[in-house]
């Protein structure tokens, strides 16, 4: 980490200095006035959704958002990716979990209320890899991975292409929900930005330090680096009485990424796009008693009056892509390698393992343990190649565009075993608790080095028929080495009814092959239920618990994916898009509910293993997710500025329509999805979800004003009936910002999130997934907060 944050140090003072002291011209880049930029946002070439260079959002067969980044990034008031989009984009869900594992150092996010896993995410057009952890706790993405989308700095986007659409046949697994490509800048100038914030409370401290260079090269080509460095403070709303520590956890990210394009002849081009962060985090795992825990779970010696143990964890994530692109003949051909990292370590601190406290004092000993262990952790590696062709027919109807390709990716998972004291039993059944309290580490039996791979072919046509009617057509085959093949399709339509009206819809099918973290991630962690601590081991796929209970080998998901919709222009001014959706999804992988030492099958197993309960991922539900997505955009002089109105709605339902129980299982379809995962896979998110924003813009002042509504959520409870489900009433809150533009090159930001200090729905805490009176939902539970952030652009 510090390493990386020298090298961000001298990449910011570079830019803060300007690349002109240094001896290099950079061409600076031509001011635009806010009517110039609006009218290209209108007309922007997008990657995801159509493989044509020459159509805009609004002529697609399938709903795209094109998402400008130049003002949250650079007068926003979140400070990372994830939080960005979540109060931009209705049908985006990105919660911050707390009480969670690992769940709560890395920001899971998906598309219309389904899992983190089932959106693909794409960077400058490439598969971005996703992170190691799977997330088992939290009110969402349970037994979900997904990518982390703060690994990559604000200032370094251009803009965030969203597809409202399922597009497995065009773009291969994850992309069920939709695909999200980020766009990179890569133009000529230098800026930066530095922020600040916190809670209301007084804690929660964000400091933002980020800055952007782009200088060209020979033959015109460009190079952009972007450096950042981001400290996110401890928040804490656990109240006067209660130990522990709820809220946001403590981050530092250091992030550099770079990002250019070389053309090497007259039709042929270079391009290359690396990234890397460290980051350091850290969370407040449940407290441990200074009374009822000892000795089970607590030292007299060391913690008489309780303790909190922290879960700290070192994040590197590393990725780079290498292409090149040019003309072959009349298609365009790129060939390119996209390579992508992420490691997990933990670190538990303030903590002990109890059973070596106790070894320690039945030996004669006051009852010590060490109080901070290596706890392992794990790793996932994405190798991806891609050679695609594409070729406009300008003769063919009325023109048609072909492309077609082919990838190989190979992918590696790995889990590493802590150190001895994080995992042992040093005073044998009966006695203290195994492994570090809070965090116990991962054992020798746990650590596995997996792979596979896969290839994939594809085309996709994109056929102009008549001068109004737009026909798109997919197909994709898949090979994966560890569970076989599959085939899908898509066919989207869009027709102009009027110049003002375009109606659209299309019908695809999907799949998401199960991810290696689903198939092999074992631990045996400790988990709360009803505020008392129980082990509960996460058994792989394949193993030996997971075969004793009779739960069959992880396979795809299949999905059927309708959407229908229309764009309605009526004047330049005014701009509306209403699109329906319905997926269903087949064998989906979901965690099970939990096996107890009960179970006929395995019971004895798990009391020889020493633990309490046992869960499982299994193919064991299928589910139908409908929804509608509606969008108004309208701008107009009032008095002498300009107001821009924006009102964005998803209203979502999850529903899971059949539950597959092994032969096994028959009849116990309420152990292998109890209804309290069936409504964190169904309520996860709000059902409903709308932002209405205010724009105005007068002279040298801009000022913004943004509410927010988050529907309802139903979670449920440990006890079940007749105890009743946890119900959050829908929320709503506000947030406001003034800028003050001291030239087109420097302005300041000023303003308030949730000014209106909301929080969620009190719950019972005992019922609580984190043992809290608020869980982590809607819009999370800190309240109020305030930012300031300078730009200047050199």
């Amino acid at each position: 980490m510090d390493t990386l944050k020298r090298a961000i140090a001298v990449a910011l003072g570079v830019v803060a200095g300007g690349f002109t002291a240094a001896g290099i011209a950079v061409a600076q880049e031509t001011q635009e006035t806010e009517e110039t930029q609006e009218a290209a946002r209108l007309d922007q070439v997008f990657v995801v959704g159509s493989r044509r260079a020459n159509v805009s959002a609004a002529d697609t067969p399938v709903p795209i958002d094109v998402i400008d980044f130049d003002k949250p990034a650079t007068r926003g008031l979140q400070v990372d990716l994830a939080q960005t989009l979540q109060y931009l984009t209705p049908s985006f869900n990105s919660t911050r979990q707390t009480g969670a594992d690992g769940a709560d150092l890395i920001d899971s996010a998906a598309l219309r209320g389904l899992g983190s896993d089932q959106t693909l995410v794409l960077v400058n057009g490439k598969r971005r890899h996703t992170v190691a952890l799977v997330n088992l706790f939290g009110a969402r993405n349970r037994g979900n991975t997904g990518t982390d989308l703060n690994t990559i700095p604000l200032l370094a986007i251009d803009r965030v292409e969203i597809l409202r659409d399922g597009a497995a046949a065009q773009y291969g697994s994850d992309a069920i929900a939709g695909v999200m490509n980020i766009a990179l800048k890569r133009r000529a100038g230098c800026e930066s930005t530095a922020g600040y914030g916190q809670y209301t409370r007084g804690d929660g401290e964000n400091w933002l330090l980020s800055g952007y260079c782009g200088f060209e090269t020979a033959r015109g080509g460009i190079v952009a680096l972007t450096g950042e460095y981001l400290d996110r403070g401890r928040s804490d709303r656990s109240g006067p009485d209660n130990p522990r520590t709820i809220g946001d956890s403590k981050v530092e990210n250091a992030t550099l990424f770079l990002n250019g394009e070389q053309p090497l002849t007259d039709n042929a081009s270079v391009y290359f796009t690396a990234g890397i962060q460290q980051r350091d985090a850290s969370s407040g795992a449940f407290a441990r008693d200074g009374d009822e825990d000892i000795p089970s779970r607590n030292s007299a010696a060391m913690y008489p009056n309780g303790f909190v143990p922290f879960i700290n964890a070192d994040v590197d994530d590393r990725s780079g892509t290498l292409g090149v692109r040019g003309y072959l003949g009349e298609w365009m051909a790129d060939l390119s390698a996209t390579t992508g990292y992420n490691r997990m370590l933990f670190r538990i601190t303030n903590t002990l393992n109890a059973s070596i406290a106790n070894a320690d004092l039945l030996a004669g000993g006051r009852g010590i343990s060490p109080d901070a262990f290596d706890a392992g952790g794990f790793s996932f590696r994405q190798n991806t190649v891609n050679l695609d062709f594409t070729r406009y027919f300008d003769g063919v109807m009325q023109g048609m565009n072909v492309a077609f390709g082919a990838e190989y990716r190979h992918e590696n998972y790995e889990i590493y075993a802590g150190e001895p004291g994080s995992y042992i039993d040093a005073d044998g059944p009966g006695g203290g608790n195994a492994g570090s309290q809070g965090f116990p580490g991962f054992q020798p039996g746990d650590e596995t080095d997996s792979t596979r791979s896969n290839r994939a072919a594809y085309i996709d046509v994109e056929t102009q028929f008549t001068d109004r009617l737009t026909v798109a057509t997919a197909a994709r085959f898949e090979d994966y080495s560890d569970f076989g093949t599959t085939l899908d399709g898509k066919l989207a339509l869009a027709f102009r009814a009027t110049d003002a009206l375009l109606l659209r819809g299309s019908a695809s099918t999907g799949f998401r092959a199960p991810s290696l973290q689903q198939r092999f991630f074992s631990s045996t962690f400790t988990d709360f239920i009803s505020g008392v601590p129980v082990d509960v081991l996460l058994a792989p796929n394949g193993g030996t618990v997971a075969n004793a209970a009779g739960i069959p080998a992880l396979t795809e998901e299949t999905s059927r994916s309708f959407t229908a919709g229309f764009t309605w222009a009526p004047t330049d001014e005014l701009t509306v898009t209403v699109d329906a959706y319905r997926i269903a999804i087949d064998d989906r992988i979901v965690l099970s509910g939990r096996f107890d030492t009960d179970d006929p099958n395995i019971g004895g197993i798990l009391e020889g293993l020493g633990v309490g309960e046992a869960q499982f991922f299994v193919n064991s539900v299928d589910t139908r997710t409908r929804g509608l997505d509606l969008t108004v955009a309208h701008r107009t002089a009032v008095g002498d500025g300009v107001l821009s109105t924006f009102f964005a709605a998803n209203f979502n339902r999850n529903e899971v329509t059949r539950i597959h129980a092994p032969p096994s299982l028959v009849g116990r379809e309420d152990v292998l999805l109890s209804e309290r995962e069936r409504l964190f896979i169904e309520e996860g998110a709000p059902r409903r979800k709308a932002t209405l924003g205010f724009d105005y813009s007068l002279g040298a002042w801009d000022s913004s004003l943004k509410i927010i509504h988050f529907g309802p959520q139903t979670l449920g409870t440990f006890s079940g009936p007749p105890v009743p489900n946890a119900r959050y009433a829908a929320k709503t809150s506000a947030d406001v910002a003034v800028t003050y533009n001291f030239s087109e090159n420097t302005r300041l930001t000023v303003g308030g999130a949730n000014v209106f200090d909301v929080f969620p729905t009190r719950q019972d805490p005992d019922e609580t997934d984190n043992g809290h009176v608020f869980d982590s939902v809607q819009f999370g539970l800190n309240g109020a907060s305030w930012f300031v952030r300078l730009w200047h652009r050199f």
